[in-house]
């Protein structure tokens, strides 16, 4: 495969394996599993299914290295909640670079932010948890992430 050429599959679509060999390399990255052996036997996989897509598989935030990323979500045309949104990325480290709002129509309008997220706090997957639970977001969509590869 070459460098560059990625899809983005919500993690609800994905075969069990994957998100196990995800799992074991988080075991290993944390410590909690001192081998490939272990963190293998933890997971219930192969070794040579953990080798043959360990290189292929990996979460969001340690396979995307990023430095822009740009989100768009329908909100709820109340006070404050652009405000909290604003407030979230903010306290995550995520650096504001445009934000492009609508005219609301039936009480609702659309929000696009492109963000610098190289000096976050968190991880971009926890920032958007945070972001869809806001009330009064009614969509949440990843548009686009720039990354560093």
């Amino acid at each position: 495969m070459e460098k560059g050429n990625f899809l983005m599959i919500h993690i609800d679509v994905l075969p069990e394996v994957f998100l196990k060999v995800v799992e074991a390399k988080e075991l290993l990255h944390n410590g909690q599993a001192t081998s490939v052996a272990d963190a293998v036997k933890i997971v219930g996989i192969s070794r040579s299914t953990f080798y043959k897509y360990s290189e292929f598989v990996f979460t969001l935030a340690n396979g995307f290295i990023g430095k822009k990323a740009t989100i768009s979500m329908t909100l709820d045309h109340h006070s404050g909640i652009l405000s909290k949104i604003l407030e979230t990325i903010a306290i995550n480290k995520g650096n504001i670079l445009t934000i492009s709002q609508s005219t609301p129509i039936d009480r609702k309008a659309n929000v696009t932010i492109t963000l610098d997220i190289t000096e976050m706090s968190n991880t971009f997957a926890a920032l958007t948890q945070e972001l869809q639970g806001i009330d009064g977001v009614y969509r949440f969509n990843l548009d686009a992430i720039e990354s560093t590869e």
